[in-house]
């Protein structure tokens, strides 16, 4: 909205900011409503929060006409600190689609292992509304608030099991590396500021330009710091570590959300602290992120290729290791942004293959947590003969790995790859592409493995009580569990089947 002529006071853009709002206002709501439902009525909770995620998500729709901003000085050069424009739209829908697909999973999750589903819900609102904000983000104060909400009530939901001492050490390593993060980013941010006088990131990409000679070395040393903290959030090498432990630590659910959710905030905001605010020291940050994507991409795979099936919690620990694999798929793009004419151009592909990934790794997540309701030691070997046990959920959770590896008939896994190819070729990165197809064919080995496994004939059934076994217990699947499963399911296909909804994103430019 335009300020009001001779004032400082504006009128704010209810519309525009009107996704993490509603995500917020519904955080409050399930906040009040707990203290007075009782425990019979604790469910309803769960039915507020979907609710208000898939309100949010529908908010999305007034603002596809075009660019709209608030929070704006009222006097100088126009910069606003919230700003809806394409690049937010379509973070924000990953980031609400997600939500939602996570607060489906995590209907059962709450009965099963009797977590408290005021503080659940509350929690997850919570981060989902710094989620959505953060896209939105046009300042670095704004930004680095949004990334602390998102972030926040995510150390809380990793350690909720507070009877599971691996829940509550996963926590402390999250919190305690994820807070050495924030500190680095503020220092960062901190320095930018003393650079430049100014925190908005249009002003800052202005103000870098002539940076007075005797502050150089500060604002070098910002620009660094603040890379390195918006690195950890994408679990980039060699600030993932967190990752394996958090993820086999954490409610399923919550380790879905990290994976996606999470991954997300912290690409979002690499995207617009380099590409918006940094670009005249692309010839820094550039090489920086081009070396950290394949290092990322490798030690990932190399991680995934190590797990053994038979070993407890392999499964989950396997797609804790895929995600940091393809957090170097992801990272390709933003590094050949800084060799791009045009950086808003090759920033696109990042975000198709986000979009991708969202929908099929959060359908990986959910037949594991549907697994898991028979075979709770997440054990790769556990899916051996799923086909036979549940015909439906094998088809699924292998065409879901078959995206991920980028196969047929994940059609639109191979084309997201074939973008960031694309990308990384245009920008003269042609050792990165080598080393991203030479990833690609690793990761085949053990996306294809756990897939064939699926279609084997299954082991014998184990007998009840026999000393190192597993006695199944009926399996009954939550139509919660199943619609979210579905979901992702229908998403994939649908992308599949029309991967231009997603890769006309990687041809166009939206920042």
């Amino acid at each position: 909205m335009v300020p009001l002529a001779g004032s400082a006071v504006q009128s704010v853009d209810w519309l525009a900011i009107a996704p993490p709002t509603v995500v917020a206002v519904t955080a409050l709501v399930v906040l009040v409503a707990d203290l007075f439902l009782p425990a019979r009525k604790k469910p309803l909770l769960g039915g507020i929060s979907i609710a208000g995620l898939t309100l949010a998500g529908l908010s999305l729709l007034p603002l596809l006409d075009g660019d709209r901003s608030t929070f704006c000085l009222t006097s100088g050069t126009r910069a606003c600190s919230y700003t809806a424009d394409h690049f937010t739209l379509v973070i924000q829908l990953l980031v609400l689609g997600g939500a939602l697909l996570t607060a489906l999973l995590s209907v059962s999750d709450l009965v099963d292992f009797a977590l408290p589903s005021g503080e659940f819900w509350f929690l997850l609102l919570s981060s989902v509304a710094g989620a959505a904000l953060l896209p939105a983000s046009r300042d670095l104060a704004t930004l680095v608030v949004a990334l602390e909400v998102a972030s926040l009530p995510a150390f809380a939901l990793v350690g909720l099991r507070r009877d599971d001492s691996r829940s509550s050490e996963a926590a402390l390593k999250f919190f305690l590396s994820s807070v050495t993060a924030t500190a680095v980013t503020l220092l960062g941010v901190s320095f930018v500021y003393a650079a430049t006088g100014t925190l908005h990131l249009t002003q800052v990409a202005d103000a870098l330009t002539h940076v007075d000679p005797r502050l150089g070395t500060l604002a070098q040393a910002g620009v660094a710091l603040t890379l390195v903290g918006f690195a950890f959030k994408t679990a980039a090498v060699p600030f993932h570590f967190w990752v394996p432990d958090t993820y086999v630590g954490a409610p399923l659910p919550i380790a879905a959300y990290l994976s996606v959710v999470g991954k997300a905030v912290g690409f979002t905001g690499l995207i617009l602290v380099t590409v918006v605010a940094f670009p005249s020291y692309a010839d820094v940050w550039a090489p920086a992120l081009a070396v950290l994507a394949a290092l990322t991409m490798t030690l990932g795979n190399a991680g995934a290729l190590r797990q053994r099936p038979d070993r407890t919690r392999s499964a989950v620990r396997l797609l804790a290791w895929s995600s940091v694999g393809q957090a170097g798929y992801l990272l390709v793009p933003i590094a050949a942004a800084g060799y791009a004419d045009d950086p808003g151009h090759a920033i696109g592909s990042t975000v198709a293959y986000a979009l991708m990934y969202a929908a099929v790794n959060l359908g990986a997540f959910a037949v594991a947590a549907l697994v898991a309701r028979t075979h709770p030691a997440h054990r790769v070997a556990d899916y051996r003969g799923l086909y036979a046990r549940r015909p439906l959920a094998a088809l699924a959770l292998g065409f879901f790995l078959l995206c991920l590896a980028g196969l047929p008939p994940g059609i639109i896994g191979l084309f997201a790859k074939v973008t960031v190819f694309h990308a990384a070729v245009d920008a003269g990165l042609g050792w990165l592409a080598v080393v991203m197809a030479v990833n690609v064919v690793i990761a085949l080995y053990y996306y294809l493995q756990w897939t064939a496994l699926l279609f084997r004939a299954p082991e014998s059934a184990p007998e009840a009580g026999a000393e190192g076994q597993e006695a199944e217990r009926p399996a009954r699947i939550p139509l919660p569990l199943a619609a979210a499963t579905a979901l992702a399911a229908l998403a994939g296909l649908a992308l599949s089947g029309a991967p231009q909804l997603v890769l006309r994103f990687a041809s166009g430019a939206l920042l």
